[in-house]
């Protein structure tokens, strides 16, 4: 895997070494050895194109992400929302498919949305912390 800082403080792009053969391919997601970080939930989610998703963010409990498309691609799109930052209140976007093999790890403090750009698109997430829709 390939670490790629973006210029915001602690978001970072992930490049996946891709296996593949006749039969298909083999795609690594997450290594702890690198990431480094304890992310204790994980979710699919599947849109259709033309789908916008977001801005997702919570005020308290707030999660870390790892995002990673495993078919179609995305728009992906965070906002600095950490007051504190230089970059507060910009925002970063970039495309994830399963083309590219990139995966996109968020911090807290950010919040989060996602544009289908294929027919089909699957994104998978790892999370530090549950969702917890009071927040």
């Amino acid at each position: 895997m390939k670490i790629i800082n973006t210029k915001f403080k602690d978001l970072k792009l992930y490049k996946a070494n891709l296996f593949s053969d006749n039969r298909g391919y083999l795609r690594e997601i997450f290594k702890k050895k690198i990431l480094q970080k304890n992310l204790i939930f994980h979710y699919f989610a599947k849109s259709k194109k033309n789908v916008f998703r977001g801005f997702h963010f919570q005020s308290k409990s707030q999660q870390e992400k790892l995002v990673s498309v495993l078919e179609g691609a995305i728009i992906d799109i965070c906002i600095d929302l950490r007051k504190n930052s230089k970059t507060f209140g910009k925002t970063f976007s970039i495309i994830l498919s399963e083309n590219n093999c990139k995966s996109l790890y968020i911090p807290r403090g950010f919040g989060h949305a996602y544009f289908s750009a294929k027919k089909i698109n699957i994104i998978h997430y790892k999370l530090s912390n549950y969702y917890h829709p009071k927040f």
